[in-house]
């Protein structure tokens, strides 16, 4: 079993130091470099917001894209270890990325580097999900889940100085040390902190990220540190009212749906459910009479009741019309658009600004509505290939619960959203999906394996066949 074999190799090191334990790989890995700068991407992620806005503020701009030559760097190799596997969704994705590049110069906006810069979506950051997928193996996604539950509490430190803080604080500069701070939207008169990001949303990815991990190590404690793992729970309690952030809390909640519909499959999980519960309700018992968590989580539930009344209620609004039937109108309205569309790139922030159009972009919120006003009919194209790769996926992590590999399933809770209609055009969303789309192909390969391998494992056939 695949938990059997990563428990032995953690438990063997359980006298070693917490760095050593912690390690990204090791340097006898065949794939060693390509792991490093997948780790490295990751790491840049979460940091590079960090140094537009407190340590390297005057190089802002470049190190929007600092992440884009490892990205390339890493498709380079991959495929010249023969690593990558071109299959129906990333063929179709590279043509798709070469024609809408050409049509952005012929028939769209008609600016170079603003259809360089929609390019990345299409022939960076979704290659990426597959060279994440062929490079790391489930141990390395444990490893990764370790690190990021590290980071979680540091991260919850932060937005909660964020959230008390005025936006004039240095914790809450914006971009280039932008003084009028980094917070957005809110309620009560407090902040959205964007934690180590330079924007928001960064905090509802991370926490959404996390929320699957922890509920994996709880039902296997053996892999991580007890106390680690207790206080990324308790981080992850208090990040969702401090981060007054209705899609993390919702985001949990689909993770927490799909932990309960594994126990339904496998009741062998049962115990650890019961006894997780039951430490989340002591923690929120706890919080309750604690002034500082009482503060944010007023805010957090006049924002949530506040929104879900503007929009028409959780279900019928926030459900129905915010999610499923912008997605559904941007496919209908499809016909009403250019064949070409306004041309790739045009959708973003950049894009937007460089060309003077915000048609798209003020539509940018819906990824469907974006990607059809940027590429037109070709757009359909693009949601075609992100919907089948998505429930293929899914269909083979639900499968995979009878034999107790239920790392898949859990990551298909935030898969299942993201791959499908994750946001592109911005930079922390963008790189979002490619990690998380990689990450979620890689837990199904229970054990590391180069591509030249002579006989591979039945278990991990699934993962190789992308």
């Amino acid at each position: 079993m695949a938990e059997n074999s990563i428990i032995n190799t953690y438990t063997t090191n359980k006298k070693k130091g917490f760095w050593e334990k912690y390690d990204l790989t090791s340097p006898s890995d065949p794939l060693y470099k390509l792991k490093i700068g997948i780790w490295i991407v990751f790491l840049l992620w979460i940091f590079e917001g960090a140094l537009r806005k407190w340590f390297l503020p005057f190089l802002s701009m470049p190190l929007l894209i600092v992440r884009d030559p490892i990205v390339l760097w890493l498709i380079f190799m991959a495929n010249k270890k023969e690593l990558l596997k071109y299959n129906i969704y990333l063929t179709g994705m590279t043509i798709l990325g070469a024609f809408c590049f050409l049509m952005a110069l012929f028939f769209g906006h008609g600016n170079v580097f603003v259809a360089l810069y929609g390019a990345r979506t299409l022939l960076l950051y979704f290659p990426l999900i597959f060279v994440i997928g062929r490079v790391f193996d489930q141990q390395d996604v444990v490893r990764l889940g370790r690190m990021l539950l590290v980071i979680s509490i540091v991260m919850t430190v932060l937005i909660g100085l964020q959230f008390y803080s005025p936006q004039s604080a240095w914790v809450n500069r914006g971009v280039g040390g932008d003084e009028a701070g980094a917070g957005f939207g809110g309620a009560l008169g407090y902040f959205r902190p964007p934690g180590f990001f330079s924007f928001t949303n960064g905090t509802t990815c991370f926490y959404s990220l996390v929320a699957p991990f922890i509920l994996y190590f709880w039902l296997n404690p053996t892999l991580i540190n007890r106390t680690i793992l207790i206080l990324a729970t308790v981080s992850l309690i208090a990040a969702i009212p401090l981060s007054i952030s209705r899609g993390l809390s919702l985001q949990v909640g689909v993770s927490v749906f799909f932990l309960l519909i594994a126990v339904v499959k496998k009741p062998k999980y049962f115990i650890q459910i019961i006894l997780s519960a039951f430490l989340i309700v002591l923690v929120f018992k706890i919080f309750s009479n604690v002034g500082f968590f009482k503060t944010a989580a007023e805010a957090f539930t006049d924002r949530f009741e506040g929104a879900n009344e503007t929009e028409g209620g959780l279900v019928e609004g926030v459900f129905g019309e915010r999610f499923l039937g912008q997605l559904i109108k941007a496919v209908i309205g499809s016909g009403d658009k250019s064949f070409f569309g306004a041309g790739l790139g045009i959708g973003t922030t950049l894009g937007a600004q460089l060309t003077g159009d915000n048609s798209v972009v003020l539509a940018a919120d819906y990824e469907w509505m974006r990607e059809i006003g940027e590429l037109g009919l070709m757009g359909l194209f693009v949601i075609a290939i992100r919907v089948g790769l998505t429930f293929k996926i899914a269909f083979a992590s639900y499968s995979r619960i009878k034999s107790n590999n239920i790392l898949p399933w859990l990551m298909a809770s935030l898969g299942m959203i993201i791959v499908v209609q994750g946001q592109w055009h911005q930079p922390t969303a963008l790189g979002f999906c490619g990690i998380v789309g990689g990450l979620w192909l890689a837990s199904f390969r229970q054990r590391s394996q180069v591509s030249n391998s002579s006989q591979p494992s039945e278990t991990v056939n699934h993962a190789n066949q992308y």
